[in-house]
């Protein structure tokens, strides 16, 4: 059943009750239209040709029949809310999606939605100042990870808002290209391949988002301009986050947990990391590749087996300014100053072998190990190129840091 009622005089309103056809009421609705579709399961593929506001009422379902798009949107200005998407195709060369909107349909706004069982959950290519928000999103979780779309991808656009989405068991949660000027805030990615695989962009924001139970959490490659702040990565198989060939980046207040590898940096040069807790990890930080002229300073590594896996012919200098705190330090401040009065190399001597047996660490504040220590340090054939920190910090910047003890994939 369809019915319209009139609105002003730029605007009418429709409703679509159990029975009547949504594709109907699009076709009959003009321009500036509201679309209110009462709870029901809606068994058709939609196509949104002009701008309209479709919200459903009660979390009615739009069935794709397993076909094509569940929802192709296809104008400028459409917003679509409250509906569960369900049931797309599978066909990975089509791109089949929950939701897609095609090129040109700037200014689209998907809010409070669930997809449940679509290949991409939405597909958004060469749009403007999208909206996504607030939508739940699960891929098809009996497919290979391989054969299953991404969460939401995004291609060629600019402006794009991305926040507070739960997204699971599809490809990569969140999967960006070629995609400048956006905001991807309060986002949760899970059970994944990557919860964010981002590559080719530019001047975007990552904040406030949690990465966890993927194998990679947060990857950046082949980008700059980005800030990256208050985001949590944990429990990831491989990385936490990952800098591949990456400029002119602020990554600063990051929590970094229990992952194989907190920080996998690659080919990263002019970038700021600051204020990060790297705690718990099997390697903290694995950095190589000429990823050199970071600025890194007021870092926690806490608790990590490894803390740094450094891959380079010379030391790299990270704390030059203000020091990182390092929970393996084992050196003292006799001016009370709060930092170190000898400088800290992630992986000496010591601490390969400490590494190698653990037992070894019983012994790290004796005579003997501290002796063995200053020589290594006098004869440079046993110590390898390191991270050296100048004036490591004696107390972490990060009081709660047992509160991330124990994160790991599960």
């Amino acid at each position: 059943m369809l019915a319209g009622l009139a609105g002003n005089a730029c605007a009418a309103t429709w409703h679509v009750q159990p029975g009547g056809s949504i594709q109907a009421a699009i076709a009959q609705a003009a321009a500036g239209d509201t679309i209110h579709v009462a709870r029901g399961h809606y068994a058709e593929n939609l196509r949104i040709d002009k701008p309209l506001t479709l919200i459903g009422q009660g979390r009615p379902t739009i069935d794709g029949r397993g076909k094509g798009d569940t929802l192709r949107v296809a104008a400028e200005d459409v917003s679509i809310e409250g509906f569960i998407v369900a049931d797309s195709g599978a066909d990975l060369g089509e791109q089949n999606a929950g939701i897609y909107i095609q090129p040109g349909s700037h200014r689209a706004r998907v809010a409070r939605c669930d997809f449940s069982y679509t290949l991409f959950g939405l597909w958004i290519e060469k749009a403007k100042d999208v909206l996504i928000e607030d939508n739940l999103i699960t891929g098809k979780r009996d497919l290979d990870s391989s054969q299953r779309g991404n969460g939401i991808q995004l291609y060629n656009t600019t402006g794009a808002r991305i926040l507070r989405n739960n997204i699971s068991f599809v490809r990569d949660a969140i999967y960006v290209d070629v995609s400048h000027d956006a905001i991807f805030r309060g986002n949760r990615m899970h059970h994944s391949r990557y919860g964010t695989h981002y590559m080719n962009s530019y001047r975007n924001l990552w904040e406030d988002n949690d990465t966890y139970y993927n194998r990679g959490g947060l990857a950046l490659m082949e980008v700059r301009d980005q800030i990256v702040r208050n985001n949590r990565a944990w429990g990831n198989s491989d990385h936490g986050i990952m800098l591949r060939t990456i400029q002119d980046a602020v990554v600063e207040n990051n929590i970094v947990a229990g992952n194989a590898r907190g920080f996998f940096i690659y080919d990263a040069e002019y970038n700021t990391l600051r204020g990060n807790l790297v705690v718990d990890n099997q390697v903290g930080v694995h950095l190589w590749a000429g990823s050199t002229r970071n600025v890194v300073e007021k870092n926690d590594f806490i608790s990590n087996r490894e803390q740094v896996k450094y891959v380079a012919s010379k030391d790299e200098p990270w704390g030059v300014k203000e020091g990182n705190h390092w929970s393996n330090y084992v050196g003292w401040d006799r001016n009370g100053d709060g930092h170190g009065d000898v400088p800290y190399e992630a992986n000496d001597m010591v601490d390969r072998l400490s590494w190698r047996h653990p037992m070894v660490k019983l012994l790290l504040a004796s005579p003997a190990i501290q002796t063995l220590r200053l020589i290594a340090q006098q004869f440079p054939l046993l110590r390898a190129p390191s991270i050296v920190d100048p004036k490591p910090r004696m107390r972490p910047e990060h009081s709660d840091w047992r509160n991330w003890l124990g994160k790991h994939y599960r």
